[in-house]
């Protein structure tokens, strides 16, 4: 049996970029559906059940982050916000809202592409289980936390397995750094991003190639982090943007 192509709406009040932005999803054989506003948006969002959304923050008739927000109180379909705003603390003030990930106008499409793949892959994952990770050589099982390399296993502390579990849950999402440590270590050390900086720096050593140019384990700067492993690494990469 065939499965049916993800269906994907896309929320932005310029027709020329939702053209753009329609011809590059459909060429992806992704089904898609338009909304101009945010009223709009609500109702193709509840009536049509899309698997992602694609959400442009600047709408006529309300801020989009009030929708991530209106949309986050019944569903947690995977939300990519595509804004032209590129403040950090407009990323976070979006991620806070409730969206997964943040690309900037202008946008690549190899990056846009790829943050729709992981949005998928995270909304279609089950609750249950957690399949190894693919890091190159190394190999990471949070399953059984067990971590091997090309010749022998490598030893991960508890504390790095639960940075992973947490990035991980989140399927190439972007992941701000006091949601990692409320999660890891609790509400009392949701300011310590320096400790923070100190296990990833560690995990760094342990799983990436060159520890200097992180591949897998990306920094979104002055938001956070993401966790890309090989079927999701490309994410990590920008191609040419597509100046509109």
């Amino acid at each position: 049996m065939t499965r049916a192509p993800h269906q994907i709406l896309i929320i932005e009040d310029e027709p020329v970029i939702r053209e753009v932005l329609r011809v590059l999803l459909v060429r992806e054989a992704y089904r898609v559906i338009e909304a101009p506003t945010a009223a709009r948006a609500q109702i193709e969002a509840r009536n049509h059940k899309p698997d992602l959304l694609i959400v442009d923050l600047g709408l006529p008739d309300g801020d989009g982050l009030d929708l991530i927000r209106r949309i986050r109180a019944w569903s947690s379909i995977p939300i990519v916000v595509l804004s032209a705003r590129t403040l950090e603390e407009q990323k976070i003030a979006a991620l806070d809202a409730g969206a997964d990930d943040f690309v900037t106008k202008p946008f690549s499409a190899p990056e846009l592409l790829a943050r729709v793949r992981a949005g998928l892959r995270r909304g279609a994952r089950a609750p249950s289980g957690d399949a190894p990770l693919g890091f190159g050589a190394v190999q990471v099982d949070l399953a059984v936390r067990r971590t091997h390399g090309a010749h022998a296993e490598i030893h991960l502390t508890p504390v790095e397995y639960r940075v992973l579990e947490s990035l991980a849950r989140r399927g190439g999402m972007v992941v701000p750094q006091r949601v990692l440590l409320r999660e890891v270590w609790g509400p009392d050390r949701g300011q310590d991003t320096r400790g923070l900086r100190v296990f990833i720096s560690s995990l760094r050593a342990k799983i990436e190639p060159d520890p200097r140019r992180p591949r897998y384990l990306v920094t979104e700067t002055g938001i956070g982090y993401r966790l890309c492993p090989d079927d999701a690494a490309d994410a990590a990469t920008a191609g040419p943007s597509l100046e509109r």
